[in-house]
Formats: C-alpha cells, sequence, structure tokens
C-alpha cells in the first residue's frame, strides 16, 4: 500500500514549513488538508502557501472552488484520494498537511460518509431559526441528538451545526460515519508548543496579515459578490475583518477578536489531535524538533537527514 506521511497540528504551529523540508528531502507533494485554502482569493486570511513555496513543491487541493460553492467531506475525500494516487504514480512521496481533522482523519481513516442528500428545505427552516433564535438553539438540540458530534463541532460554526442536524433528521447520525479498510498506510507527525508560544505566534501572524493587506483582500472579495453572509467568509478573520468594514467594530478591536478567536480555534484542533493519541508521534516546535523528526523517519527507512530552513514557524 502507498504511504502516506501526515503532518498535524494547531494553527502557527509550523506544519507547511516542516512540509516543505521534508518534501525538498524526499522528492515529495504535498496535499493539502485545509478547510478554508480550497477557496480562491483567499490567500492572505487562510496564510495559504507562498508562490515561491507551491513553484519549490507542488501541492494540491489549494484554489480549488470558489468563496460561493460548496464543498464537502466526500468531496473533499474524492479529491485527495485522486491527488494521492497521481503523486504515487509519479513515484512521489505524498503528504497530507494541514489541522482540519475532519479531513485529515476521514481521509486517513477511510471513513463512509453518510448517506444523506442536502435537505434544502430543513435547511432553509434552520437558517431562519438561527437569525430568530441563534446557533446556540440549535447547537443545543444537536448535543441532545448526537452528544458525540457536538463534542467536536465548534458551537458558532454555523454550517456544521446545520449539516450534523441534518443527518440527525435523517435518523443517522454525524458522528456515526462507519470505516472502511484504509485507503493507504500512514504515519502521522504531530507538531506542538507550550499554550503561550503558540499564541505569541498566532499573534505574530495575525499581525503579519494586517502587514500584508488583509483588509483589502477583505474588501476586494466583497467587491467580488461574496458576501459576508457566506460560509467561506464566515471563517475567523474574514468574519471580524467584515464587522469592522460594516461598522460594527474598530481596527483594533477586530484584530484583537482575531487572536483570541484564533487562540480557541489552536485549542479545539488539539480535540482532532489528542496528545494522547498514540497514532500521532508528536514533536515540541520549541525543541530540536527537525533532527528528531529526522531520525523518527530513518528508523522507518524513509530519510536519513532534513536540512534546515523554510518559513520559521508560519503555517496553518
Amino acid at each position: 500500500m502507498t504511504l502516506v506521511i501526515a503532518i498535524v497540528g494547531p494553527t502557527a504551529i509550523g506544519k507547511t514549513n516542516l512540509a516543505i523540508q521534508l518534501s525538498q528531502r524526499l522528492k515529495g507533494e504535498i496535499v493539502s488538508a485545509d478547510s478554508r485554502q480550497i477557496y480562491r482569493y483567499m490567500d492572505i486570511g487562510t496564510a495559504k502557501p507562498t508562490t515561491e513555496e507551491r513553484e519549490t513543491v507542488r501541492h494540491h487541493l489549494i484554489d480549488i472552488i470558489n468563496p460561493n460553492e460548496e464543498y464537502s467531506l466526500a468531496l473533499y475525500q474524492r479529491d485527495a484520494l485522486e491527488a494521492i494516487n497521481g503523486i504515487q504514480r509519479r513515484r512521489k512521496q505524498a503528504f497530507l498537511v494541514g489541522g482540519s481533522g475532519l479531513y485529515v482523519w476521514g481521509l486517513l481513516e477511510g471513513w463512509r460518509i453518510p448517506a444523506v442528500v442536502p435537505n434544502k428545505r430543513l435547511r432553509h427552516q434552520l437558517e431562519v431559526r438561527v437569525r430568530s433564535e441563534g446557533v446556540e438553539r440549535l447547537y443545543q438540540e444537536l448535543i441532545h441528538c448526537d452528544p458525540v458530534a457536538a463534542q467536536s463541532i465548534d458551537p458558532r460554526n454555523v454550517r456544521r451545526v446545520i449539516r450534523a442536524l441534518e443527518v440527525c433528521g435523517e435518523d443517522q447520525k454525524f458522528s456515526e460515519l462507519s470505516r472502511k479498510e484504509p485507503f493507504f498506510d500512514f504515519s502521522v507527525i504531530g507538531l506542538t508548543v507550550d499554550r503561550a508560544c503558540l499564541y505569541k505566534r498566532i499573534d505574530q501572524r495575525v499581525d503579519r496579515m494586517m502587514a500584508n493587506g488583509f483588509v483589502n483582500e477583505v474588501k476586494s472579495l466583497y467587491a467580488r459578490g461574496y458576501t459576508f453572509d457566506l460560509p467561506s467568509m464566515s471563517g475567523i478573520g474574514y468574519r471580524q475583518i467584515g464587522k469592522y468594514l460594516n461598522g460594527e467594530y474598530d481596527l483594533d478591536t477586530a484584530v484583537e477578536k482575531i487572536k483570541t478567536e484564533t487562540h480557541r480555534f489552536a485549542r479545539r484542533q488539539y480535540s482532532w489531535f489528542s496528545l494522547k493519541d498514540r497514532r500521532i508521534q508528536w514533536f515540541n516546535t520549541e525543541e530540536n524538533y527537525v533532527c528528531a523528526i529526522s531520525e523518527y523517519l530513518s528508523r522507518q527507512g524513509l530519510v536519513e537527514s532534513i536540512g534546515k530552513g523554510g518559513r520559521n514557524g508560519q503555517d496553518t
């Protein structure tokens, strides 16, 4: 079976930096497992790899749909498998890189996606209720019908809460995604660091985003007709800058809220990638982790050493 090396961990930990180093050493290509980097025109706020980085190492599943188009785990699973099969045919090493736990484990474990087609009528009813009652009321209903799914879903992620309730409405549970045989063998590398250091990295990245023109990126998206009620525009950063542009926040408040929400998001990511998960080999990025990973992969017969350099931890 094909061996896929996955690199996971919280936002801003340095996954892309490591993946590029490994890809250069192992003649690899990178398959993104980021649910936001799939959107075109959303570059700064999603911390996409730079043009130079994408020219250095081939990346897949970045910039594949417009911000007003829908995408699902089933589509991601299909597209990622196609990309990995292509990498294998080219006799290259596939790296799965990202912090979207649903994408990572859905692919690695071969989840069977619930055969529940979108119920547009129910979805509209739930969307109306969100506007009148708030998403919190719907989230409480999700806790009642599928507490396992509720634990892994952000209560403020309206789209995900509604989708989970759609599945419940068909007498299934979003959390009961049955496993098939894995599509390939995999080795999972996890990057971590203490919370204070992680939060500092996140804050520094947000400051870079602002300096690099994030406000203008959001303005440009809105000018293209991508309104702030779209799921893609509800992501961290875009939502807060949207409120700044609408006059609800001043810019300093928007930036502070982006940082706070990203801290919270990073904590949630550890529910998908637990430090106690024995499937993951964890490395602390404050230590000499590059050499440690080199030794770990050497024991598996994959690589002898990894060179230094890269983005210095600027990643998603």
